[in-house]
């Protein structure tokens, strides 16, 4: 617990030094992005918000993700991923974004697998994309928690690269 704290602070302290901002778009983590950026101190100086679109209607039609390419991969792919945080980014007019799409459960679908795309973007343009993948035993929430905390993680290294570069 006090690592992920640490985690939330310095995505918090990274944010408020450059002055940025940041929104969400989930869908397999169901909140728990959002969840996390809510705890972070002065949060509201820097989230914006976040879109939980968990089924392909509501990614095609509040996201604006292509119905005919969310469609041929069960809205999940890393294109999907990438164009659900651009979009985002869009929506809630941010300098970052982070978006994430996947199975927590292993599911015909998925081919039985439990995996997750996510990707973050920066000034309109993605930056990281990655796939996740667990154990196919692995109990869902503590599939979702794992991608949180993992995404969250990549997004303090990108920040941190930011920090650097200034």
């Amino acid at each position: 617990m006090e690592l992920q704290q640490n985690l939330l602070n310095y995505i918090s302290r990274a944010l408020l030094s450059i002055n940025e901002t940041v929104s969400v778009a989930e869908s397999v983590t169901s909140g728990f992005l959002q969840f996390s950026f809510s705890q972070m101190q002065h949060a509201s100086l820097f989230y914006k918000g976040g879109v939980t679109a968990y089924t392909l209607a509501e990614k095609t039609k509040i996201l604006n993700i292509d119905t005919q390419e969310a469609e041929e991969c069960n809205c999940v792919s890393q294109s999907i991923a990438d164009k659900m945080a651009l979009n985002v980014a869009k929506l809630f007019s941010t300098d970052w974004s982070i978006a994430v799409t996947g199975y927590a459960a292993p599911i015909r679908e998925s081919g039985n697998h439990i995996f997750s795309f996510f990707s973050i973007s920066y000034k309109n343009e993605i930056i990281l994309s990655k796939k996740i993948e667990l154990h196919h035993k692995t109990p869902a929430v503590n599939a979702q928690l794992y991608y949180t905390e993992f995404i969250l993680g990549c997004f303090k290294s990108e920040l941190n690269q930011m920090l650097i570069l200034q």
